[in-house]
């Protein structure tokens, strides 16, 4: 296990992302859902992480229905804070912002020390939980100067408190990043996207000034959104179709993979994993069966020959960490009867008020 910067907060290695149990683009199912949880515990996973972005609060409310049977000192949880949900009338779908569930909620941007306290305090009852480890500011793109001024003070209130343990920033870009690993003693920050087999742009600054300054990095993303995970027309990058130069290189790197007798699933697991200052890759997934595969996949190794050639043929950087030849674990073995039981072996519906949860 690998610990938040000087918190001493544990991380698995690979960890869950919870955004494909909200309905991310399409509809899973309370079991589904369930089931996902339960094959990321057994498969060793002990960090999870959520937003009230992720499905209007169904990420969070599946979630803390999943883990709460489970030993509360064997996990860490995190969730974001910076849109509120506020119930709506204008009924129809949240498609629109990627989610495949009813528009009973508007988000709406709040970084104030108010809006933070407030998004905090519904997660926990969303999660019904009665904590989390660690809280992002959640893509405060728009909203610098409020996160800075306002939002992340409010972050480190809570974490003097002892509210939380660990405060964090997560976003798809690395200069805001970058900026608060240098002007604040941010304990996370999570880069989803941008660094990655396809898109190395943390390396340049973000990751150099966390590992200058103790800062713990978690990688989102490691599969840009869907084409690193399987390279084919029509493919997502970055929540978009990809391009065609995208999808060119992306299946360039799948055929040097699989001559080099590995998968191109497993290469984007490893390649953010081997940086000194990440701590945990994230991966997103939205059933059970995606969870088995990521889980094997990163135990995978990957040949030194094939990190080799992507420099050679010019698809990697040369000051880009590459993965040595022993692969890492995901984190600790499967726990022992004694340490709480295993999500998956009974109905999730049981488990979120009664009844099927879908918003």
């Amino acid at each position: 296990m690998n610990s938040l910067g000087a918190t001493g907060v544990p991380v698995s290695a690979l960890s869950f992302g919870a955004a494909g149990i909200g309905n991310l683009y399409t509809e899973v199912t309370d079991e589904q859902a369930y089931e996902a949880v339960g094959a990321a515990w057994t498969s060793g996973i002990r960090y999870f992480d959520t937003a009230p972005h992720y499905g209007l609060g169904l990420s969070e409310r599946r979630l803390g229905a999943a883990l709460r049977d489970l030993p509360r000192a064997r996990y860490t949880v995190s969730t974001k804070v910076g849109r509120l949900l506020e119930p709506a009338d204008a009924g129809g779908d949240d498609r629109a912002d990627g989610f495949a569930v009813s528009a009973t909620h508007r988000r709406v941007w709040d970084f104030s020390a108010d809006g933070v306290r407030r998004s905090l305090d519904a997660s926990l009852e969303r999660l019904g939980l009665d904590r989390v480890d660690v809280v992002y500011l959640h893509d405060p793109d728009d909203h610098a100067e409020q996160a800075f001024r306002e939002g992340f003070p409010a972050l480190a209130d809570l974490r003097s408190q002892g509210v939380v343990r660990a405060i964090g920033v997560g976003m798809n870009q690395t200069r805001m990043l970058t900026r608060f690993v240098r002007e604040t003693d941010v304990d996370v920050v999570l880069c989803a996207g941008r660094y990655t087999l396809l898109d190395h742009d943390a390396l340049t600054e973000l990751l150099p000034a966390a590992q200058a300054r103790g800062t713990s990095v978690v990688i989102g993303g490691a599969f840009n959104s869907g084409l690193l995970a399987d390279p084919r027309p029509g493919a997502t990058y970055d929540y978009a179709v990809a391009s065609g130069e995208l999808l060119d290189r992306a299946l360039r790197l799948k055929e040097i993979a699989g001559r080099h007798g590995t998968t191109l699933r497993a290469a984007a697991l490893a390649f953010p994993a081997a940086h000194p200052a990440v701590v945990s890759v994230l991966a997103g997934a939205r059933s059970a069966d995606e969870v088995r595969d990521c889980a094997e996949r990163f135990a995978e190794p990957v040949p030194p020959d094939f990190w080799r050639e992507l420099r050679t043929e010019g698809l990697l950087p040369d000051t880009a960490p590459v993965p040595d030849t022993k692969p890492l674990p995901v984190t600790e073995p499967h726990p022992s009867p004694d340490q709480g039981g295993t999500p998956g072996s009974a109905a999730p519906s049981s488990r979120v008020g009664g009844r099927k949860s879908r918003t």
